[in-house]
């Protein structure tokens, strides 16, 4: 029997075949899995799929890309798939030739008949015995995958060439899947990930699986592992009743993903999340620190210092560029365990202190560290360590080092690492309306989509506008752009375009006070969605920079609520 799993990037779907695999073979079969743990088993497809993530491969064509696609399938249908099937086995496959009518059809808009026959030459015929769909709402799978990147070494904006595209072809792909099920029924089995714990989806999916193998068309009944979670509670219909919402809310996160409910609690400040974190810090410190990101108040440092010795390098990045002296003191006694994490706080900081860690630090040979924490800085010293960045052939680094800087100088130096990283020159491009920024955009406009609409941060030119305008139905870094912007059209853009990104919208509204216009935005986002996660967390996100400007003598008493949640709610 052929498995095959879909599902757009952040589904579940790799490890919940990975799940399955392991129970079957427990269950006696002989299983064999294309991609397991994650990597594809043949040699030469994943090297085809090295190239097809590249990056940097900007002039890539969407059909290069989907034959190139087509071959990494056909080599692993040959080399893995076919020679399980012919022993016999029950031969499971993390995505197939689906994935590339999803991806090309769906998400780069080519004509999707004209796909089905070369996929069908790919195929020899041989597609999978069922399909099972990993159905997540995209925005609850962006927040697993980034939460997957924040606890690796792989930087958050580290983008392979699909991610390029923005949110939006994420979205079009899951559609894409889903109507794909909706035409083959009987082939296709729809697992949605989006509330029930691990071992629930586990379980059904091995019920249904098994029923497949013993020529049963539906699982056996028999008792659920687990209660179904709990029907939702009503839609908050103010921000009065955000708050209690998103902890219940968060109680049964808890539960079910809670390394995913410690990271929501990132940059909340106030004394109901403090207290969600003080729950977590013996399971989790290194991603219970890091959710102090942005966080300056008492409650942050003193969780700070109790961990600096246990999680060093997650409290240094936890303190950012806070210019503190409180925050330069931690930074130079975390240095010895977290190098690179204290120097990249030290963006846009030229005091003595700061480059007295930075010469401490290029005579330890740690100059692309050092070039990290540039950002922002036009002094000759800065320069003279960029030029030797360029001697040594960190293109990359120095392209992130000249983030904020609009000179003539720095877009000379702009221009001549092009041929070297496109990308970290863009990005080192946000902000800032220079000719060099504008003509860099228009170019790569098609090509890395999402970079270029969040290099508009902030700019309020016609160039940048149209831009928007243009990008906002297909992707939702249009709408990240406008953070914190009180301008007329950015209010416009919220409005038009919060039925389709709504999460966006709200997070857009950081920094701004709390208008009734806002106040709106927010309450209609949360009815039109149910109140989902992604959604709730910026509402709440919203609501409790609210609460923290408010003087205290104006605050509220603490409810209940708020100083009973210091372990997870079961």
């Amino acid at each position: 029997m052929f498995i095959d799993f879909e599902g757009i990037d952040g589904s579940g779907k790799t490890t919940l075949s990975n799940l399955l695999a392991a129970r079957l073979s427990r269950l006696g079969y002989k299983v064999a899995h294309a991609r397991e743990g994650g990597e594809l088993r043949s040699p030469v497809a994943r090297r085809i799929r090295e190239l097809t993530r590249d990056a940097s491969l900007l002039e890539m064509s969407p059909r290069t890309e989907f034959f190139l696609n087509l071959a990494r399938d056909a080599q692993q249908l040959e080399e893995v798939i076919a020679p399980a099937l012919a022993r016999g086995e029950v031969c499971i496959s993390d995505r197939y030739l689906y994935s590339q009518l999803a991806l090309t059809g769906g998400g780069r808009g080519l004509e999707l008949e004209s796909l089905r026959a070369p996929c069908e030459l790919a195929s020899q015929g041989l597609w999978p015995d069922l399909v099972i769909l990993v159905d997540v709402e995209p925005e609850l799978a962006r927040l697993r995958k980034r939460l997957g990147k924040s606890k690796g070494e792989r930087a958050l904006d580290n983008d392979s060439r699909k991610g390029l595209a923005g949110a939006g072809l994420a979205v079009s792909m899951r559609e894409a899947f889903r109507e794909m099920a909706r035409q083959e029924p009987s082939r296709w089995l729809v697992i949605e990930n989006n509330d029930l714990p691990l071992h629930v989806l586990e379980q059904r999916l091995v019920d249904a699986v098994v029923a497949r193998l013993e020529g049963r068309d539906s699982p056996s009944p028999r008792p659920a592992p687990a209660p179904e979670p709990p029907a939702p509670a009503p839609v908050p219909r103010s921000l009065d009743e955000v708050e209690e919402h998103f902890f219940r809310v968060m109680d049964g996160l808890e539960v079910r993903e809670p390394q995913l409910a410690v990271w929501l609690l990132g940059g909340l400040p106030g004394f109901s999340a403090h207290q969600r974190r003080l729950g977590f810090v013996e399971r989790f410190p290194g991603l219970t620190v890091r959710s102090l990101n942005g966080l300056d108040d008492e409650p942050a440092w003193a969780l700070r210092e109790l961990l600096a010795e246990v999680v060093p390098r997650d409290v240094a990045a936890s303190i950012g560029t806070t210019p503190s002296p409180q925050a330069r003191a931690l930074r130079e006694r975390l240095y010895e365990q977290a190098p690179a994490e204290v120097l990249s706080g030290l963006k846009r900081d030229d005091s003595p202190a700061a480059w007295s860690l930075r010469e401490r630090a290029l005579g330890e040979g740690l100059l692309a560290d050092v070039l990290c924490g540039l950002a922002g800085l036009d002094d000759e010293t800065a320069w003279g360590v960029r030029e030797l960045g360029v001697k040594r052939g960190l293109y990359g680094d120095v392209a992130r080092s000249l983030a904020g800087l609009a000179s003539a100088r720095a877009d000379a130096l702009r221009e001549s690492l092009l041929g070297h990283s496109r990308l970290a020159v863009l990005r080192s491009t946000t902000g800032l309306d220079t000719p060099f920024a504008r003509e860099l955009r228009e170019a790569l406009q098609d090509k890395a989509r999402k970079v270029v609409l969040r290099s508009l941060t902030g700019l309020d030119t016609p160039e940048a506008w149209a831009l928007r305008e243009k990008g906002a139905p297909l992707t939702k870094e249009a709408l990240d752009s406008v953070d914190g912007m009180d301008d007329a059209r950015a209010w416009r853009l919220r409005e038009e375009h919060v039925k389709r990104w709504p999460a966006t919208v709200l997070s857009s509204l950081q920094g701004l006070p709390l208008t009734e216009r806002a106040e709106a935005l927010i309450l209609q986002a949360l009815e039109q969605t149910g109140a989902r996660l992604p959604v709730l967390h910026k509402a709440y996100a919203l609501v409790a920079a609210a609460h923290t400007a408010t003087p205290p003598q104006e605050r509220a008493t603490p409810r209940a609520h708020d100083v009973d949640h210091t372990q997870p709610t079961l």
